[in-house]
């Protein structure tokens, strides 16, 4: 934009500590500069999805490495880095507490005095019974603690997950500018405009009218890219500067003050009979929540569809804690908390088969849910077809066939998910030259959204494809909508897609009625032409329609969809993995993923979904943390931090279940958020069937494999 300066925001090189001072005089006389802003002349500006107890910029104290506390605006990003350096901060370093089990003590430095009291807090949910207690969800079903005083066998594991970038290629970058006519214009590298505009305008307190965000191509999302963290930052430095401002993330600072994925320590208890049923379990989830709670949409972690399904338990209860600790924010990663979720569970499953003396696959499809059975948080579930899925992957697997050699393992893992809904809106116009525009409010952050809604209109209009358009509409000209989120695109947009191309194909066969003087139940529509089925002579084109049409032949659809909580699908996951002994390097030979689906709207979307959800799973099983030590994270760039390269992608099998159900256009089924979230599991299973040895924390790294390999003996249990 002409005019267009480059923020540049100072950040606490300590993890709790009281701002006592702080003097700009050095950073003004940097030339170049344009604009500062600290934590006190924004003092009271706090952000957040639904609890709003982050600050743009902290005026009295930081609360973990990498709290913004000050921003330079200038004409390049040399001399804003320069400017930022020079601000000088006198801190008074408090006590510091980075793991949530200390920081529930009750002699634990407090991060947020009065949790209640912050702008948007769910009440309802708060922990405030727990020192640093920020949410707690919790579910029961039936008298547990009777189900494992009567059950033959009671087992309890805990399983730590650490903390996980999300990955994305373009990191955060945003600019504000504010017009002539006072309004806020942004364009933001984010997935929900609408919520993105609803969180700067409640941080700003302002209307969210005086707010536009235009929608700009995402970079990669996964997750990650849902709020509006920088953007008060950028609109004080534009205010000041009366200058449009930019600010871009390194990836320094998405790495150590981005929005990763939780760390987790998970303990889950079971109680079993001899026969295989699971009459009672237990599930704690205490969440590394980090320094503040506003990176949510419901500041909490709804993580019981993760374990409520797929297996059959008599009896329950679940607990999901988040806890404040002096680290860096957790936000939401592709399906949030369910690698986790996934990991302690199916690891938990194989241990019980173990102990039972059943095999892993014969002890889940014993313990699966089925057609109209309640799962373990009381939902009764239909279009179950987790056996079919389970049975599918084992087959293509050779599941019951003798391995190929030595310290090659075999492991299961299953992952079952609900879906999301929520609100949605588009608009469908036919266009003077014979083809069809959507105005969609939908981000495609690479999911393929926009081929899918193409799809479904060439289907229900008969025209080819490349004769329909899709336009995004910014928060001032599109529908409202709530973001590409939990794997609801498809269900969301293409049923309202579908209801659209109804309503627009009506009016367009009845305008058509009248040029042909005829009923509208009297006319084939189909390759932009309306004609008589008696009489195919009889014709009109749809371009000459809408040009002698004296109105927009456009439909407008807005619909909230309801969560469809009864609904949960299932994907199973083995993995062939190779063990070096001598090393501890595991080579995963072979992933086979299976999925219950209904119609593929897009094969090769499809497929892409599941293989980059695969691989992405693959990583998080084997080689992805965010390493943190005293707060700090100590990997925090790309060389260090290890996403999977093509030299790491094993031989991929897929397996697809077709049958009836599914919630989307034309009996489409979820498949976004499914196949990145066994792998971890399967893997850990596969390692304990090839050498014996059993693992509690991701990832699983060969220095862990070494370690008990070397140290395994009749004194030592063989795991960690």
């Amino acid at each position: 934009l002409p005019g267009l300066l480059w923020g540049t925001i100072l950040r606490s090189p300590y993890p709790h500590a009281r701002i006592e001072h702080m003097d700009t005089t050095k950073a003004q006389q940097v030339t170049g500069e344009k604009a500062i802003i600290t934590g006190a002349d924004v003092k009271g500006c706090l952000i957040g999805k639904q609890i709003r107890d982050m600050p743009a910029l902290c005026w009295d104290r930081v609360r973990f490495i990498g709290d913004r506390v000050a921003a330079v605006g200038a004409e390049m990003i040399e001399p804003a880095d320069e400017a930022v350096n020079l601000i000088d901060v006198d801190y008074q370093e408090l006590p510091a507490v980075f793991d949530p089990l200390d920081a529930m003590q009750p002699d634990a430095p407090r991060l947020h005095e009065d949790v209640a009291a912050y702008g948007g807090a769910p009440k309802e949910l708060l922990a405030l019974d727990l020192p640093n207690g920020l949410t707690r969800l919790a579910w029961r079903k039936g008298d547990v603690e009777q189900a494992f005083n009567e059950a033959d066998l009671v087992l309890e594991h805990t399983f730590t997950v650490p903390g996980r970038h999300q990955g994305y290629l373009e990191p955060h970058a945003a600019i504000v500018s504010i017009d002539k006519n006072d309004r806020i214009q942004v364009w933001v590298s984010a997935k929900n405009p609408f919520g993105v505009r609803s969180q700067m305008a409640k941080a700003l307190d302002i209307s969210e009218e005086r707010i536009c965000v235009n929608v700009v191509n995402v970079g990669g999302e996964f997750g990650g890219k849902g709020d509006a963290t920088d953007l008060p930052v950028a609109y004080f430095l534009a205010q000041r500067s009366s200058r449009p401002v930019k600010l871009v993330m390194n990836y320094a600072e998405e790495l150590s003050a981005g929005n990763p994925a939780h760390p987790t320590i998970i303990t889950i208890r079971s109680g079993v009979n001899r026969d295989g049923r699971i009459v009672g379990r237990s599930l704690r989830a205490i969440h590394t929540g980090g320094a503040y709670g506003g990176l949510k949409a419901n500041s909490s972690l709804a993580t019981w569809h993760y374990v409520g399904v797929p297996y059959r338990v008599e009896n329950s209860h679940f607990e999901f804690l988040q806890i404040y600790t002096n680290t860096v924010p957790g936000g939401y990663y592709r399906s949030p908390g369910a690698v986790a979720m996934a990991f302690a569970l199916e690891s938990h499953t194989d241990l019980i088969a173990e102990e039972l003396g059943i095999d892993p696959a014969e002890f889940r499809l014993k313990s699966l849910l089925a057609e109209g059975e309640e799962d373990a948080v009381g939902h009764r579930l239909h279009d179950v077809r987790f056996r079919e899925v389970l049975e599918g992957a084992l087959e293509a697997a050779r599941w019951g066939n003798s391995k190929p050699r030595t310290h090659v393992g075999r492991g299961i893992s299953l992952s079952a998910r609900h879906i999301s809904g929520g609100d949605t809106g588009l608009v469908l116009s036919a266009q003077a030259d014979g083809s069809f525009m959507v105005l969609s409010p939908t981000i495609d952050q690479g999911s393929g959204t926009h081929t899918i809604l193409r799809q479904l209109v060439a289907q229900q209009m008969n025209v080819p494809v490349e004769k329909v358009r899709v336009v995004i509409g910014n928060t001032d000209t599109a529908p409202r909508d709530s973001g590409v989120r939990a794997s609801r695109v498809t269900y969301v947009a293409g049923n309202a897609m579908m209801k659209a191309c109804g309503e627009l194909r009506e009016r367009l066969l009845e305008r058509a009625a009248g040029f042909l003087e005829c009923r509208p139940d009297e006319i084939e529509f189909s390759d932009g032409s309306f004609c008589l089925r008696q009489d195919p002579s009889q014709q009109l084109t749809l371009r000459r329609l809408v040009s002698q049409a004296k109105d927009p032949l456009q439909v407008s659809v807005y619909e909230d969809y309801p969560y469809p909580d009864e609904v949960s699908y299932i994907c199973a996951q083995i993995a062939e993995v190779e063990v070096d002994p001598a090393t501890g390097a595991v080579r995963i030979r072979r992933m086979i993923t299976a999925h219950d689906v209904g119609t593929v709207i897009n094969p090769l979307t499809h497929q892409g979904q599941i293989d980059g959800a695969t691989i992405m799973g693959l990583g998080q099983g084997i080689m992805e943390e965010l390493i943190m030590n005293e707060g700090r994270i100590v990997n925090n760039n790309l060389g260090d931090y290890k996403l999977p390269t093509i030299a790491d992608i094993p031989m991929l099998k897929t397996v697809l279940v077709h049958s009836d159900g599914g919630v989307g256009p034309m009996n489409a089924k979820p498949i976004g958020e499914f196949a990145n979230n066994g792998p971890p599991a399967a893997i850990a299973n596969a390692i304990a069937d090839a050498v014996g040895i059993r693992l509690f924390e991701l990832p699983l790294s060969a220095e862990k494999i070494y370690y008990l390999l070397k140290h395994q003996n009749h004194n030592h249990p063989r795991q960690i």
